[in-house]
């Protein structure tokens, strides 16, 4: 099956990791996560503290 990205490649849609949701490209760490921490009212440098292996513009993407 065909591997998808948008967001200049940050974000990647492969069926063969984290069941086909999308992730930040190299991460292992579904878009989704990143929504509802934001939607928890979390800060992106929280975030970062939290997952260091992100970058601030993967928060955006």
């Amino acid at each position: 099956m065909e591997r998808l990205s948008f967001f200049e490649g940050r974000i990647i849609i492969d069926p063969d990791v984290c069941n086909g949701h999308p992730i930040i490209r190299g991460k292992r760490i579904t878009v989704q996560s990143i929504i509802e921490y934001l939607g928890a009212g979390d800060s992106q440098e929280q975030i970062l503290a939290e997952y260091p292996f992100l970058e601030a513009e993967d928060i955006r993407a």
